[in-house]
């Protein structure tokens, strides 16, 4: 297994997954005949712009987490993307988002693995989040971005160094604060902790249970889009990538 010395601030000896196989039901109505991460935006698929994200960082590797009509990832992706070399982990059922990394384990080559969720977008320089991860000496970080309106996201607390101190959930509340933005660098130790058996999510069940085991938020101000709505999906197309 690569282990990244924790001088270097380049990412291309470290694995990233892209969480990929949700069933997307929020979606169905606008986009009803692929999997999420392959929605249209300026005739690309959604996925296209987080693995440009990924390569322009030196990543080399990537783990495609896949499940609900998985095949078409890999029709439309195959094993390369410009000079990234991509493989594929198939969920037979669903088995959650912590699920699909711990089922996954055994494709990753170094520790930390960069995680990505496939239906979001943050503007986030990779390689200043890697460097801030080992810096902290973190187990597991998040990168955090503010929303003006909080009310279709939980809130995460983090003191003055970064560690998270809690998870909010969704509520009525509106107005501005910090959120999950999709992005994580979790270490093999944590990773190990995630149940081999059932549907298991990092959201709701593990990134709770690790907030007393080295659990930090990065805070960016990159912009953010998610496309889990039609709503959100509807503003996609004026969204400026990278």
């Amino acid at each position: 297994m690569i282990r990244p010395n924790r001088a270097t601030q380049h990412l291309s000896g470290i694995t990233a997954a892209i969480l990929a196989g949700g069933l997307g039901t929020r979606l169905r109505s606008v986009v009803s005949d692929r999997p999420k991460v392959l929605a249209e935006v300026r005739g690309r698929p959604f996925l296209s712009y987080l693995l440009d994200q990924l390569a322009a960082a030196g990543i080399r590797y990537v783990v495609l987490c896949i499940g609900y009509l998985g095949e078409q990832v890999k029709a439309e992706f195959g094993n390369t993307y410009g000079g990234l070399h991509l493989v594929y982990s198939q969920e037979s059922s669903p088995i959650g988002t912590a699920g699909a990394l711990r089922w996954a384990l055994p494709l990753f080559e170094s520790d930390p693995v960069l995680v990505m969720n496939g239906d979001s977008f943050c503007q986030v320089e990779l390689r200043d989040f890697f460097s801030w991860h080992l810096a902290q000496n973190a187990n597991a970080s998040l990168v955090l971005t503010e929303v003006r309106n909080m009310q279709r996201y939980g809130r995460v607390n983090v003191d003055v160094d970064g560690h998270v101190l809690s998870f909010v959930e969704k509520d009525e509340r509106s107005g501005p604060g910090w959120i999950n933005a999709g992005i994580y660098l979790i270490n093999r130790r944590l990773l190990l902790t995630i149940p081999e058996s059932g549907g298991v999510s990092l959201e709701e069940e593990m990134f709770p249970a690790w907030i007393d085991q080295g659990l930090y938020g990065y805070r960016s101000k990159g912009r953010f889009l998610d496309i889990g709505t039609p709503e959100t999906y509807g503003i996609a197309e004026e969204f400026v990538f990278l």
